[in-house]
């Protein structure tokens, strides 16, 4: 058998990837489908894992669409690349969703909204040297010897996949992003819910890694700095202007003007950045009306992320 797909499911939801799955252009005894029910997704992957019989573990997300062509397109990789060990693909906005999720999705696939990660979330250049940024659990393949020697952490959700990833790679083994493996995955659908779901991100890396080594990575702190920043900002603010108008008849000012714009600055550019990409990534989209909405998705993609590490740090160190 050559695939074995693993699907961890949570106690109560529906596997609604297995529709798709039914649909999919791959011959029907050359894989084998198992769902595992749990409350911990790590778990299940490794209990999933353990009952395979396939040459390759797929692992998959229960909310997903698989692309028809994704098995034919891994046997085609893993045949072409046989120095590769596990191969992540890209997780798409479904082409049904509209309204936020859709223009959360522009955000996400973005590199001003994500940077690297932003490979997860669109189809970009193929590597061979893939590391934790650019893929996830929802739609990562793997050898079966890969799964002999690494596990998925049960004390992380979500992050698990950017662990496992790492600990693949320090391992030895090789890992590779192909574009051409693709699932479709919800995105949220409201403020809340994508809010929820970055600051989980940020909040999981401090559980993953110490502070030392995230400052080997210092992509993941730049929204906790910029937040910290925005908050530093509007004290001072208002410290200088309650300052200014207690002293108003003199015309004293905390701080002479010039130096007040330096501390502006950062601000003032990264709002200029933020309209410049909304703009493009509105454009590239054929979607002109997310230029209303990407403006305020990509400051609450950065905010959350950078709020949840710095509550994942206090809670650690607290603790």
């Amino acid at each position: 058998m050559k695939f074995s797909l693993v699907i961890p499911l949570a106690p109560g939801r529906n596997a609604e990837i297995l529709d798709s799955i039914k649909q999919i252009d791959y011959s029907k005894k050359e894989f084998e489908i198992i769902v595992e029910e749990g409350t911990n997704p790590s778990d299940n992957r490794n209990k999933g894992a353990k009952k395979s019989k396939g040459e390759i573990i797929v692992f998959l997300d229960d909310d997903a669409v698989m692309d028809k062509n994704l098995l034919k397109e891994a046997e085609l990789f893993f045949e072409t690349h046989k120095e590769i060990d596990i191969v992540g693909g890209a997780q798409l906005t479904p082409k049904w969703q509209e309204g936020f999720a859709k223009i959360s999705g522009y955000a996400l696939s973005s590199k001003f909204g994500a940077w690297k990660m932003g490979r997860r979330y669109s189809q970009k250049e193929m590597t061979l040297n893939a590391d934790e940024t650019m893929l996830t659990s929802a739609n990562l393949l793997c050898r079966k010897e890969v799964m002999k020697k690494i596990k998925f952490d049960k004390s992380l959700f979500p992050g698990e996949d950017p662990k496992f990833i790492e600990d693949a790679k320090r391992a030895g083994f090789k890992i590779a992003y192909n574009p051409n493996l693709i699932l479709y995955h919800k995105r949220r659908e409201t403020i809340k819910a994508l809010i929820k779901q970055i600051s989980s991100y940020g909040r999981m890396r401090t559980k993953k890694e110490s502070f030392l080594n995230t400052l080997k990575k210092p992509f993941f702190l730049i929204p906790s700095i910029f937040l910290i920043y925005l908050v530093m900002l509007f004290i001072f603010s208002g410290i200088n202007l309650t300052f200014t108008g207690f002293f108003i008849k003199e015309n004293i000012s905390l701080i002479n003007p010039s130096f007040n714009f330096l501390l502006f600055l950062p601000l003032i550019f990264y709002l200029y950045l933020n309209v410049l990409v909304s703009i493009y990534e509105s454009v590239k989209n054929r979607n002109l009306k997310s230029i209303f909405l990407l403006p305020f998705i990509f400051p609450i993609i950065h905010l959350s992320y950078g709020l949840g590490m710095i509550l994942g740090y206090f809670k650690k160190y607290k603790s």
